[in-house]
């Protein structure tokens, strides 16, 4: 059983599209994230940089005590070479997958999530600060277009390359972008929505209800950490 600390969130959304795709067993344990839960002790024993998704692995292929993973890309990297699936077996393949895997965790997601945060949720609109990361999410929206120019998806066969970055340009609009714009990106795009495991794994994040964000309170719990947020007691 894979125990899955989870929310909806793009990060979130990667390890449930992996978990359906292969039909492993899991359990979700909800992590509020605009209330606090991923400040609890008991997640931060698995998760010490206080972010989703953790899991812990019940029955890790070494037949040892449980294993927990943080940090969606390396649970990604755990669960393909667990079940031996959407990972290319040839060196070539493997790291070809791997690169554009780092390459979602290194630039993708965080460029995308500093875009979101200065439209959407800071206090002060800064027109700098939007324009650089409407324009940084546009240029890697057009190497992942240009990537997918001459193949179905981003690795070769549907993988977890393709399963990392997949989250992180649904909400195109929201981040300033014309998907009219990438072509090959939106193709693909709509080959993954129409995946069955895509479906199921979106409709277990319905579930869980999101503490708007732009309420003080959340406001303060997700944007208002600091390195005392660490140093606090029972952190």
């Amino acid at each position: 059983m894979i125990h899955l600390h989870y929310w909806p969130t793009p990060n979130g959304h990667k390890i449930t599209l992996f978990l359906e795709e292969t039909g492993m067993p899991y359990e979700i344990h909800p992590v509020a994230i605009g209330k606090g839960d991923q400040f609890k002790p008991e997640f931060l024993k698995i998760a010490p940089n206080n972010r989703m998704p953790a899991i812990v692995d019940d029955q890790p292929n070494d037949g040892g005590v449980p294993i927990s993973i943080f940090e969606s890309g390396a649970i990604l990297l755990y669960l393909a070479e667990k079940t031996g699936q959407f990972m290319p077996k040839d060196l070539r393949g493997r790291y070809d997958a791997m690169q554009w895997l780092f390459w979602q965790m290194g630039g993708l997601g965080p460029m995308a999530g500093q875009n979101n945060h200065f439209a959407h949720y800071a206090p002060e609109k800064l027109p700098y600060a939007i324009d650089r990361y409407v324009k940084e999410t546009g240029r890697l929206f057009a190497v992942l277009d240009k990537r997918l120019a001459d193949r179905e998806f981003v690795a070769g066969a549907y993988s977890i390359a393709d399963m990392a970055s997949y989250p992180w340009t649904t909400a195109y609009e929201r981040m300033g972008q014309r998907i009219e714009d990438f072509p090959h990106l939106k193709r693909w795009q709509d080959a993954i929505k129409a995946r069955p495991a895509t479906v199921r794994a979106y409709d277990k994040g319905k579930s869980y209800q999101n503490l708007p964000p732009t309420s003080d309170e959340a406001r303060k719990i997700l944007f208002g950490q600091s390195a005392e947020t660490i140093r606090r007691p029972g952190a």
